[in-house]
């Protein structure tokens, strides 16, 4: 018996071996040269006009929480136009969504006259969409208020307004 043990234990002790030896070692510098299966995500700031991989497939507004960037994406994959935007104090989830509503003026949640608004999900009660100031403001969100108005100049929001028709899928990345 007490062989049985000492040749499993001499087995296990290899195969950890093994193991160990072929796992990368953690203090040596990743490759930073791409694959062929490397695509741009929205943290690549080399890009910005590049369309996020992980944003899918189609015509689509595209819209990175972590980059404050908007692409309006045409049916080949190409992005038509991209530009910062200013967030609202409430983030939707990353995910797809389409457009439920538009309104071509109105009160923003911050209390902000808003035109070439296109509405695409409820986050807390708080409608999240895309917008512009009427003034053609950009003021970053009142961090005591929630907010879900998604700011763009009225030049970007016009372009959003005629692209961004309802029903038209918004992808969330992060």
């Amino acid at each position: 018996m007490a062989g049985l043990t000492a040749a499993a234990l001499a087995a296990v002790g290899f195969l950890a071996f093994q193991a160990s030896a072929s796992a990368p070692d953690p203090s040596a510098k990743a490759d930073k040269s791409p694959s062929a299966s490397t695509s741009r995500s929205p943290k690549d700031k080399k890009d910005p006009a590049a369309v996020p991989a992980q944003s899918g497939t189609g015509e689509r507004v595209v819209y990175s929480l972590e980059d404050d960037r908007v692409w309006l994406v045409e049916a080949s994959g190409k992005a038509r136009q991209t530009f910062k935007v200013t967030p609202g104090t409430v983030d939707p989830a990353p995910g797809t969504y389409a457009v439920t509503s538009r309104t071509a003026r109105v009160p923003g949640t911050d209390g902000v006259p808003v035109e070439n608004v296109v509405i695409f999900t409820l986050t807390d009660g708080v409608a999240i969409g895309f917008s512009a100031a009427v003034d053609g403001s950009t003021p970053k969100p009142d961090p005591s208020k929630k907010t879900g108005g998604i700011r763009q100049s009225r030049e970007q929001a016009k372009a959003m307004w005629e692209f961004a028709l309802r029903d038209k899928k918004v992808v969330v990345v992060p």
